[in-house]
């Protein structure tokens, strides 16, 4: 079999690269087989992939097993629970491209032939597709997989109840102590947060498009299982390159299209919309923020999972795991088939579904949580190029207030702290958006204070940011254009009339936003230097999926090593 690595690997005036590959430990065996890439996302900084050099061993101990040479490397992780709120938040978003380029860096530097990434922690799972799209290599997407939920006060508890309950403490609902005890009871383990937060959805993002096998993500990360599902997903890409098959047989429209139903029908994270668009944007292929809102309002919520609902991926799992998700959708035609990498299609996992009796989790196809799934797409004098709305767990069809406008984030999450928002407000952070920040920071702080204090259906948060998959209530993000561009929302003031309203999927202000702009400047970019500045200077709108390239031709990817 020809191989990409014979390039860096075969012939007389290769010798000083095979001297220095054997220092490493190899043999002239190993370097006549396939090379490889473990990219793995493992970092003692946080929960969310601290196991992940466990797996990668296994990974590695399957790809050896079926004739292959593993070589594994590391990239850069920013645990978004952990820098929420502070100037670190920065980092989460532009992280994702600093995973996607370093690894398509280390894979073009080495000539590897295929490619396992291990992800965990929210921005790693994109980040990690995105560099599997744009080698288009034979590879796969391993997600590290769930910490299993808390125990406080006789319930599950997650990440979410931890911020939630600051807003409870701070309202006089919680004491000091109990908070305490929450905390130190919330996260019992190794693992990425146990709602259908953002990394929990992008896992299910990844299986639905096929990029990663059914049966392996939805096991949680303590599980004896998941090293042998490690095993076996060393054993798979090593059959992926044998048969040739690579990401862009398999991340095709019906694909990503698939991923946003899976997000829909769970009601999971808003973030899923920034993320798909920018995997769409590595493929080449087409898809539109509007694409998310047409699949969204004809694709029903079946799953009752945390932040607004019950359960969380581990009892998903124990009730039949995402290939009953798939079962459901394939029997309600809310999903196509289209290949995996499995080597098994999309409706041929859905029938190999498992359902546990008397399981909660999955609703029956007449029984759904709500109609129509769990975001929505809102355009209007606010937001030209688009918002997103998250409607799982309410539908508020209507919701009129008076803007309170924030430029910072800390000035708004000391407001709900201090008391000092009131039934009724339409809070605006602004200035937060991908150029803005930048690098577009999460509002769970926010968010969660709001929830916690009881006004999470009793006002409405609208930001340029983003919002956590934690996130619940009457919450508008990615709003478009952002106010560093000179959008409408940089022109909103105290007082302002806003309107919400989601039948017509519409988001206005009742303001002269034309007159005020002819006055407006932007505000001087916080960083002149590093990476933050030149993400600031890159990245396009939140709507086109905030991505920091530009695009040169309507060609698919190019394999590595041909012209």
């Amino acid at each position: 079999m020809a191989m990409n690595s014979d390039q860096i690997k075969s012939g007389m005036h290769r010798a000083p690269a095979r001297a220095m590959l054997k220092a490493t430990g190899l043999t002239d065996e190993d370097l006549k087989k396939p090379f490889v890439a473990v990219a793995n996302t493992w970092t003692e900084a946080g929960p969310c992939n601290f196991h992940l050099r466990d797996l990668s061993a296994a990974v590695k101990e399957g790809i050896r097993k079926a004739g292959g040479t593993p070589f594994e490397f590391n990239t850069v992780v920013v645990s978004d629970g952990i820098s929420m709120g502070t100037e670190a938040m920065k980092a989460s978003l532009v992280s994702r491209e600093v995973v996607a380029d370093s690894i398509e860096v280390a894979v073009r530097g080495h000539m590897f032939d295929a490619v396992v990434a291990l992800s965990g922690c929210d921005k790693t799972i994109p980040g990690t597709i995105m560099a599997l799209a744009r080698l288009n290599l034979p590879s796969l997407m391993i997600y590290g997989g769930s910490i299993m939920p808390g125990q406080f006060q006789s319930r599950d508890v997650t990440i979410q109840d931890v911020f939630e309950g600051v807003g409870a403490c701070a309202a006089g609902l919680m004491t000091e102590a109990e908070l305490n005890d929450l905390e130190n009871r919330a996260c019992p383990g190794a693992g990425a947060c146990g709602g259908q937060f953002t990394a929990n959805t992008m896992s299910t993002a990844a299986a639905f498009m096929g990029i990663s096998p059914m049966g392996v993500n939805e096991v949680a990360a303590t599980d004896a299982r998941k090293i042998q599902l490690a095993k076996d997903c060393g054993t798979l890409v090593m059959k992926l390159l044998k048969e040739d098959v690579r990401p862009g047989s398999i991340i095709t429209r019906d694909a990503l299209v698939n991923a946003i139903a899976s997000v829909a029908a769970t009601g999971g994270s808003t973030n899923a919309v920034l993320h798909l668009l920018a995997i769409a944007r590595e493929m080449d292929v087409p898809l539109s923020i509007d694409d998310f809102d047409e699949v969204s309002a004809r694709t029903p919520i079946m799953v009752d999972f945390k932040p607004w609902g019950r359960f969380t991926a581990p009892d998903l799992e124990t009730a039949g795991g995402m290939r009953l998700i798939a079962k459901r959708m394939k029997e309600s035609g809310h999903i196509t088939d289209s290949p995996t990498v499995s080597g098994l299609s999309l409706f041929e996992e859905a029938d190999n579904a498992v359902e546990t009796e008397g399981q909660k989790v999955v609703r029956a196809l007449d029984n759904p949580i709500q109609k129509r799934g769990g975001f929505a797409i809102l355009k209007g004098s606010l937001a030209p190029e688009g918002c997103v709305i998250k409607v799982a767990g309410h539908e508020t069809p209507l919701f009129t207030g008076v803007a309170r406008v924030f430029d910072e984030e800390s000035d708004a999450f000391k407001a709900v702290q201090e008391g000092d928002v009131q039934e009724g407000d339409v809070i605006v952070i602004r200035n937060v958006g991908p150029k803005g920040a930048p690098g577009m920071p999460e509002m769970l702080a926010v968010s969660g204070a709001l929830v916690g204090a009881g006004l999470g259906d009793k006002v409405a948060l609208i930001t340029d940011g983003r919002f956590s998959g934690a996130t619940h209530g009457i919450m508008i993000g990615h709003v478009a254009p952002e106010a560093a561009c000179g959008g409408p929302i940089a022109h909103i003031r105290n007082g302002d009339k806003i309107s919400i309203d989601l039948e017509n999927r519409k988001l206005d202000v009742e303001a002269d936003l034309e007159a005020r702009a002819k006055d407006w400047q932007p505000r001087p970019q916080t960083y002149s230097s590093g990476v933050f500045a030149k993400y600031a200077q890159l990245v396009s709108s939140a709507s086109d999926g905030a991505v920091t390239w530009m695009k040169t031709s309507t060609r698919a990817p190019t394999k590595i090593g041909s012209s």
